[in-house]
């Protein structure tokens, strides 16, 4: 099938930059015929707002907004009748189980011809014990079996989905395994001099698991010894203003900027590009779904060539630091710090680094990723 002959309906939570927004900026560069995107409502602290648009032909035709109640999990169960009435499509992708129940629904009445589940993550227990934790569950073979093909980001997820869930191998869907990915011909990098500048930069939501609070403390040591590092923190959560306050009780206020939620990914591309350093203080703990996950932050300081310091949560934290792209520490305040000072006070080691993240990026190009993703589900 060809794209430029298909429509597209992708079904997502939230509004960051992937997998769901490459996917369909990708199709948009190739010229579908029509691609819907679906955007509900993720966290309680952001928007209330489910956002519909269509493109034809590569161009912006429609914007519709339905403001609702936002209080997840429970008002999850609001997303699959918002909107009421969509256009008929060759593909939809639902990047929840929620959203590929939909049009798993949909493709029974004759609406959509082909349905794939991408998940974003692997989570057992979603919600701890109760009953909607078996709900949840229950969707999830239910799309995890009958959906044309179930696309996870890491090789890791996809058995330790099927064991959890006590798929039939014999009849689950054929899953695919597409990683996060970084738009490489469009990101801009971090430059050779960057190192003088001695600033670190964190991408990512302020809540407790993402160790932001360890990068702050961090920070506060850090500073002390070299008044001349800077950090730009880039997200928004629950968090933000305890992390403010926290960096103001470290005297650090001054060298610490807080973006909060950056709308347009290019800006947030832009900031990360003028890092000397970047960090990913993961909190160590045996019930983070980061364990099971692709974060796609990590693709994101790879693409701008970033060097990271990161504990080693993410299934791939190995992986980046084998390939001289990242070094892996302890979750502690100084942990983190002396791995970042190694590399801002070592100008052949951070040299090195952000050589090998550069090169590392090269493996994770969207365009790689999403061209041969489609191609195996037949689009050309």
């Amino acid at each position: 099938m060809k794209i430029s002959q298909s429509t597209f309906t992708i079904v997502a939570n939230g509004f960051a930059d992937g997998p769901a927004q490459p996917l369909r900026d990708y199709l948009l560069e190739h010229k579908a015929k029509k691609v819907i995107m679906v955007n509900h409502p993720l966290v309680a602290e952001g928007s209330n707002k489910h956002l519909v648009t269509t493109y034809e032909k590569g161009k912006l035709v429609s914007q519709k907004k339905y403001a609702l109640p936002n209080r997840p999990p429970y008002t999850f169960g609001l997303d699959p009748f918002v909107p009421l009435k969509l256009p008929d499509s060759t593909a939809w992708f639902g990047f929840n189980n929620l959203a590929t129940l939909r049009g798993l629904r949909r493709k029974k009445r004759g609406k959509v011809q082909l349905v794939y589940y991408w998940a974003v993550d692997f989570v057992p227990n979603r919600f701890g014990n109760n009953p909607l934790t078996k709900i949840y569950n229950k969707v999830d073979k239910n799309v995890s079996t009958n959906a044309d093909a179930r696309i996870e980001l890491a090789q890791a997820a996809v058995k330790l989905r099927a064991d959890y869930l006590g798929l039939d191998t014999n009849k689950m869907a054929p899953t695919l395994t597409v990683p996060m990915g970084t738009w490489l011909d469009r990101t801009p990098k971090a430059k050779d001099t960057a190192w003088q500048r001695k600033k670190i930069v964190y991408l990512g939501h302020l809540v407790e698991r993402q160790g932001v609070a360890t990068l702050v403390k961090a920070l506060g040591i850090i500073m002390k010894q070299d008044p001349d590092v800077t950090a730009d923190i880039v997200g928004g959560g629950p968090l933000l203003d305890d992390l403010k306050a926290l960096a103001k009780e470290l005297g650090i206020a001054k060298c610490v900027t807080f973006h909060g939620f950056v709308k347009e990914h290019q800006d947030v591309e832009a900031i990360l590009a003028s890092g000397t350093v970047a960090a990913a203080p993961y909190v160590k703990d045996e019930t983070s779904f980061t364990q099971f996950a692709d974060p796609g932050k990590l693709k994101a300081y790879l693409g701008a060539s970033l060097p990271i310091v990161l504990t080693d949560v993410p299934p791939n934290a190995h992986e980046l630091e084998k390939a001289g792209a990242a070094i892996i520490v302890k979750d502690s305040p100084q942990a983190v710090a002396d791995g970042l000072s190694s590399l801002l006070s070592d100008q052949a080691k951070w040299n090195k680094a952000h050589k090998a993240a550069a090169k590392l990026a090269q493996e994770f190009d969207w365009n790689h990723l999403l061209g041969r993703a489609l191609a195996e589900l037949g689009f050309e």
